[in-house]
């Protein structure tokens, strides 16, 4: 039915959307000016009820986009620009449509291939036991049936980090929790995806204990392909709802 299409998928913010929601109307309201000092983690913690891993993923992508920026020895701070240049920089922060979506999963095969080739040029063999134990926390999950993306943002992480570029890392922090979040919710591993995963998982780290920088590149790029094939595909359903056409 045409009517269907006047429908907008409802969007369920997270806590992070939350906290940085909170943050905007403080810096809206001017309750929050450039230069003031957010409360300390743990009070935060306690004023919004929620964790703390949840409070420190809301200030880390704030810091990102430069709305926030934390000072040796003086806390997080409100970022010296103009009010209408933060409000417009965190409304852009929670804004994730289905072409912002695509957008990331691109970013991130950049990242990611990058980064596994540069593992495999700078590794080290206490990150390889760092890449090691991810694996190995990963497959433990997945033999047991349990919902497992924090073992496998920490197995990707832990490539990152082996790369030895911090700013590389520090960019795939910001936007691959959003990415596997987004890319579980919506049911995308379908039967078998699991083996397939870890089975993908488990020859990057081969190719990263050969110092193989070529085979690594290439197995990220394969492993990341099911998520890019899925993006494009949330592309075109996209594009064929606003146009009116049949799925």
């Amino acid at each position: 039915m045409e009517l269907l299409n006047n429908f907008k998928q409802i969007v369920i913010e997270t806590p992070v959307d939350k906290i940085i929601n909170q943050i905007k109307e403080l810096i809206t309201s001017g309750q929050l000016m450039p230069g003031d000092k957010l409360p300390p983690e743990r009070k935060l913690c306690e004023a919004l009820g929620v964790g703390r891993s949840h409070v420190r993923d809301a200030i880390k992508k704030l810091e990102f986009y430069g709305i926030l920026k934390t000072l040796p020895q003086s806390g997080t701070v409100v970022a010296g620009l103009g009010m209408t240049a933060l409000e417009g920089l965190i409304t852009d922060v929670l804004r994730l449509e289905v072409k912002d979506f695509r957008s990331l999963v691109e970013t991130r095969v950049i990242l990611e291939t990058n980064a596994a080739a540069l593992a495999a040029q700078n590794r080290t063999e206490e990150d390889l036991a760092g890449i090691e134990a991810a694996l190995l926390a990963y497959k433990n999950k997945k033999a047991a049936s349990v919902y497992a993306v924090d073992e496998d943002l920490m197995f990707h992480l832990k490539i990152a980090e082996a790369s030895k570029n911090s700013v590389l890392k520090s960019l795939m922090l910001v936007i691959t929790p959003d990415i596997l979040t987004n890319y579980n919710e919506l049911d995308a591993c379908g039967d078998g995806r699991s083996v397939s995963a870890l089975e993908e998982h488990e020859l990057i780290l081969f190719h990263i204990k050969e110092k193989n920088i070529e085979g690594a590149t290439q197995a990220m790029r394969a492993h990341l392909s099911d998520i890019l094939d899925f993006s494009n595909t949330l592309q075109v359903e996209d594009f064929n709802r606003s146009n009116g056409k049949k799925r």
